[in-house]
């Protein structure tokens, strides 16, 4: 005789409900469960019954962690802001509408409604990517008590203006902020927004058209998770990391949040810059009287966002400044001590080390620690541990440099380079030398080909190159790109 065996879902639904209401009581499993879902079923879950809005409205890790690029409401799909008498989302669009309210309205009103529901305290981890967001709903998240945000991430956002942003940054990290302000410490703004999984239809009877089809979209989806690989500055040394160069006004308000607030990426450390570990070791003058006459000079800045993840030089395998290394504190200046002797103030901040490691994406999914959004995989979060483990071979390691300081000496083919001690420029080799070691800045200055018409010196001095045009011309990068085979 044999037994009929009812399937789960055949058991009554008081029972089914039981039973899920006993796991999710540990609140283990209940807090490492709900960031992996949206907000909208995490609150559909709380009004099943009271037994569950009890658990759910009561445990505030369950709303540590919020995302809101998925929820439908977030999402502002209304082209244009001039039409005078158009009903949009319950707020008459007219002139008496301001380009915040406009802009920003749909997450205003998701959290109103968090705030009414108790939700919005708690929420520590926020997930802004592809959003609508305004630098004024910024501004609130900094400053209003009302928000709880550690975490903040807003890549890949729309209608955010960067310069009035900025100025909300630096008022938030000021001298004279109240004790505790602000709560956030990291904001993601820099790196692309994490890609979204897609769900596929279910596959065609096979045929040799479909099995080209997916062989390309299988090599598309490759290269796709190849450039967004996570944790792009520590695994992918050698390329640029940053689609976009950052206004210097991105640098100096890195500079004015250092210490205070992280963000994913840093400041580049080439020796051209107040706050690198270099500065003073290499001549300015030398390197802009070295390099090629006939290109565009640019302008020098005293701080400058990192856009490329670097390997060491070519010739030396190291850089003037060093390796940033993942738990090892900088071998000289910081970030913030270096702002503070260019404003002549002395230096008393103990966590200058947040402007020096950039954080990692994605954004953590089950922590709050700004350590733990910074520190690679495979690393003790610990700083006295990792010092430990940073002698050994593998550490977590990079050189964090901008386009300035790459000029003429990085290979867009290789990814090699050159530092400032190995090569100083093409023409400083006609001076009897190849690199700043053995060239004063004085001769370098005063040897140095004549900009007055713009091009090469008449003498009989012919340049050295390592880099032209953006290739180098050892190997076959040059060949490749001058159509040689």
């Amino acid at each position: 005789m044999t037994q009929n065996i009812e399937s789960p879902n055949a058991l009554p639904a008081e029972i089914q409900h039981s039973a899920l209401l006993q796991l999710l009581t540990n609140s283990l499993i209940l807090c490492h469960t709900t960031p992996y879902l949206s907000c909208y079923d995490v609150l559909n879950l709380a009004a099943t019954s009271r037994a569950f809005r009890y658990l759910i409205h009561h445990t505030p890790q369950v709303f540590r962690r919020l995302e809101l690029g998925n929820v439908k409401s977030a999402q502002f799909d209304v082209a244009g802001i001039d039409r005078g008498g158009e009903t949009w989302r319950n707020v008459q669009v007219d002139e008496n509408l301001t380009e915040d309210d406009f802009y920003s309205g749909p997450l205003r009103g998701i959290f109103a409604n968090l705030r009414r529901l108790d939700i919005l305290r708690d929420v520590q981890v926020l997930l802004l990517d592809g959003l609508s967001v305004t630098s004024e709903l910024i501004h609130d998240i900094l400053v209003d008590p009302a928000y709880s945000v550690r975490i903040l991430s807003i890549r890949g956002v729309k209608n955010l203006n960067d310069r009035k942003l900025q100025a909300s940054v630096k008022y938030a990290c000021r001298d004279s902020r109240p004790k505790g302000m602000p709560r956030l410490k990291g904001m993601y703004i820099f790196g692309p927004a994490d890609p979204t999984p897609r769900i596929s239809s279910p596959p065609s009877p096979p045929t040799a058209g479909l099995a080209s089809a997916w062989n390309k979209r299988s090599q598309k989806v490759l290269t796709a998770e190849l450039i967004d690989e996570p944790e792009a500055w520590y695994a992918r040394r050698g390329v640029q990391i940053l689609g976009r160069n950052p206004s210097p006004d991105w640098a100096s308000t890195l500079v004015a949040c250092a210490g205070v607030i992280a963000f994913d990426a840093v400041l580049c450390t080439g020796p051209r810059h107040l706050d690198s570990p270099a500065w003073g070791t290499v001549s300015i003058e030398a390197l802009d009287a070295a390099s090629n006459p006939a290109a565009n000079r640019v302008e020098h800045q005293h701080y400058g966002v990192a856009t490329h993840s670097l390997e060491g030089c070519a010739s030396c395998g190291s850089a003037p400044e060093g390796w940033t290394v993942w738990g090892q504190n900088g071998s000289t200046m910081t970030v913030a001590a270096a702002r503070d002797a260019s404003e002549g103030r002395t230096s008393n901040s103990g966590t200058a080390e947040i402007g020096r490691f950039p954080l990692l994406a994605p954004p953590p999914m089950h922590s709050t620690s700004l350590k733990v959004a910074m520190c690679p995989t495979g690393q003790p979060v610990n700083k006295r541990l990792a010092s430990a483990s940073s002698r050994k071979e593998g550490h977590a390691h990079f050189i964090p440099r901008c386009g300035a300081c790459l000029r003429d000496r990085y290979c867009a083919g290789c990814h090699r380079w050159w530092c400032e001690t190995c090569y100083t420029g093409p023409w400083a080799s006609s001076l009897g030398g190849h690199g700043g070691a053995t060239n004063t800045a004085a001769e370098l200055v005063s040897d140095s080909p004549s900009n007055s018409s713009g091009g090469y010196s008449n003498d009989d001095r012919k340049p050295e190159y390592k880099v032209r045009d953006g290739f180098c011309l050892e190997g076959p990068c040059w060949n490749i790109i001058a159509g040689v085979s």
